[in-house]
Order: C-alpha cells, then sequence, then structure tokens
C-alpha cells in the first residue's frame, strides 16, 4: 500500500511554491495547476504538486509564453507518446533562453565599458576630447 502523501491547503501550499493564493487559482484557471479536493470539498495540494509548480517556474522563468505552458501541460497529460513534442517545446525555450543570455550579455558589455569611459573622464586617463564611439572602436580594432 502506498504511503498517503502529506495534504497541503492553499495558503500553506502558496507559502511553500512562493506564490500568493490569488496567482495559484489563476494558475488552476488556466489548467497549470489541478489541485484535489478532500470529502469536505476544501482544496489540497501533495507534495508532487510542489515539484510540478517548481517545474512550471522554471519554465516561465525561462520565458515560456502562457499559451505554450498550456500547452505543454495538455501534451503531458497526454502521456509519454507527447515526449517528442514536449522535448521540442523545451528545446526551443532553452535555445530562446540561450540567445536572450547572449543578447544580455552583449548589452552588459556595452554598459561596462561606457562605465569604464566614465571612469576614464573622471580619473583624466581618457582624453576630453575622446568619445564613447572612438573609445569602443579601441576594442573593435582588437
Amino acid at each position: 500500500m502506498a504511503e498517503e502523501q502529506r495534504r497541503y491547503r492553499i495558503g500553506e501550499f502558496a507559502k511553500l511554491v512562493g506564490l500568493s493564493t490569488y496567482t495559484l487559482r489563476y494558475y488552476e484557471d488556466q489548467g497549470l495547476v489541478k489541485s484535489q479536493r478532500d470529502e469536505n470539498d476544501v482544496r489540497y495540494y501533495t507534495d508532487e504538486d510542489i515539484r510540478w509548480v517548481g517545474f512550471i517556474l522554471h519554465l516561465k522563468g525561462t520565458g515560456m509564453r502562457l499559451n505554450d505552458l498550456k500547452r505543454y501541460v495538455r501534451l503531458r497529460a497526454a502521456g509519454d507518446a507527447t515526449i517528442p513534442e514536449r522535448r521540442a517545446m523545451l528545446q526551443k525555450t532553452k535555445d530562446d533562453a540561450e540567445a536572450d543570455i547572449a543578447e544580455l550579455q552583449m548589452h552588459l558589455q556595452v554598459l561596462g565599458r561606457k562605465i569604464d569611459w566614465y571612469d576614464g573622464k573622471v580619473e583624466h586617463t581618457i582624453a576630453d576630447s575622446e568619445s564613447f564611439q572612438e573609445y569602443l572602436q579601441r576594442f573593435n580594432d582588437k
């Protein structure tokens, strides 16, 4: 006989997963999370739900859109025959996130160079006449 899972009411569950009860209800309305009901029709969640919400939050954190999250949940519910499609969705999300990271790193590099340029201006290690564009050209010539 399987060990019975712990049951969490919505307030306790919300704290455990770091979401508001409002957000949990919204996720339920959108079909991302499915609570269960006890004999008194009180909503509850289990440890398995904690892991599932954690994964949903990882997907959301990588930029997966709500419609794609909903599609992923539907595919998961359909069973193992959908693994190739789910894998493809995850690969696309990963590729998109890596592209976003690369773009952000490029923007951060420009910001860092601008800060260095300001420091050089304040410390007089960069000529007053040198523009930021000229300063950047030094790095492009390397």
